[in-house]
């Protein structure tokens, strides 16, 4: 598939880069405020099996997120009169 890196820190989440949580690729969209239990959301890229958004603290990001440089910024949309089409490459 791709080449991956584990995040080792979770201050370099970006919206920009795509990651590999369990399998299916995600998008970083924001951080809770809390201070104390603090939670990251993620949002799977379209066409992707899961739908649903995902949240998770701190240390599961630290252990299930990976991203993956090769889908760094490349994802595009076309929007036409009847659908949108996306594209990773």
């Amino acid at each position: 598939m791709y080449t991956t890196s584990l995040i080792s820190c979770t201050t370099l989440l970006t919206q920009r880069n795509i990651y590999l949580i369990d399998g299916t690729l995600y998008r970083y969209l924001w951080v809770s405020d809390s201070i104390k239990y603090t939670q990251y959301f993620f949002r799977p890229l379209p066409g992707q099996r899961k739908k649903a958004d995902l949240r998770l603290n701190r240390d599961k990001v630290l252990r299930r997120v990976y991203e993956v440089p090769a889908l760094r910024g490349q994802l595009m949309a076309r929007i036409t009169e009847k659908a949108i089409q996306l594209s990773l490459f």
